[in-house]
């Protein structure tokens, strides 16, 4: 039997540490440019929320391993995990890639950036092997942007809009 609801709760965890992840890079990036350029900026803070955004589903997996849900919950958690780590680790990246967007900059020339790129470039080529499709490594480099931008916010929206709906206050109720 899968654990439905520990499943849902991972995923708003999941949702939690992408957002933050975005947030907390972005707003680390900004506080630091007052002070530096944006490429130095990234290249301090990027390292050190990829940890941090790693570490935060490690220990999620690790909690729901050492819970009392059913093997196969464990193992659906950490397929998912695996599955999903890529895009997570997309989200404080993203931050610095908008930043460098709206201030007409850029990102290439961030090492941090540049690293995260090639890493994820050493896992698509593989792939991209495997199924032939040999040199469009670039496009699975933009398709991997795209879908990780949209699994960021899918999950960040599907748990955020109840909270919204808390805080605009009750619907009135209609009149036939």
């Amino acid at each position: 039997m899968v654990g439905i609801g520990h499943l849902k709760r991972r995923f708003g965890q999941y949702a939690g540490i992408w957002v933050s992840a975005f947030l907390l890079s972005g707003a680390a990036i900004l506080l630091l440019m007052m002070r530096m350029d944006l490429m130095e900026a990234a290249d301090l803070v990027l390292p050190i929320m990829l940890a941090l955004t790693g570490l935060a589903l490690g220990v999620g997996v690790v909690m729901s391993f050492f819970s009392d849900e059913t093997p196969l919950t464990k193992i659906i958690v950490l397929v998912l995990a695996l599955l999903l780590l890529l895009p997570l680790l997309w989200a404080p990246v993203s931050a610095a890639v908008a930043i460098a967007y709206f201030t007409d900059r850029s990102i290439e020339y961030s090492g941090a950036y540049a690293a995260f790129r090639i890493a994820v470039s050493n896992v698509l080529w593989p792939i991209s092997q495997g199924f032939g499709l040999g040199a469009v490594l670039d496009g699975l480099w933009t398709a991997f942007q795209w879908a990780a931008s949209i699994v960021g916010f899918i999950s960040a929206w599907v748990n955020a809009w109840p909270v919204i709906r808390r805080l605009l206050g009750q619907e009135a109720p209609s009149r036939a």
